[in-house]
């Protein structure tokens, strides 16, 4: 799933592939927003990113099972 991540006073917005489920990274959100933590999401690649809570503008959670196109797996 593809996730946005705008963040304050930032152009430009933060975009993270990850396999987490949607559920997961709302909770994470709202943790991160609510108890002024930071908000850490976990890539494909395992590589990690962290943007303070206070910091986060908005968050754009795109579809769970997207199709991929390629020959990849």
């Amino acid at each position: 799933m593809e996730i946005k991540v705008g963040i304050q006073y930032v152009n430009r917005e933060v975009t993270v592939e990850t396999d987490d489920s949607a559920a997961d990274v709302e909770k994470a959100f709202n943790d991160a927003v609510s108890g002024g933590s930071v908000l850490t999401l976990t890539d494909t690649r395992g590589r990690k990113v962290m943007v303070p809570g206070d910091k986060i503008a908005y968050i754009e959670l795109g579809e769970e099972n997207a199709r991929r196109v390629g020959f990849g797996i």
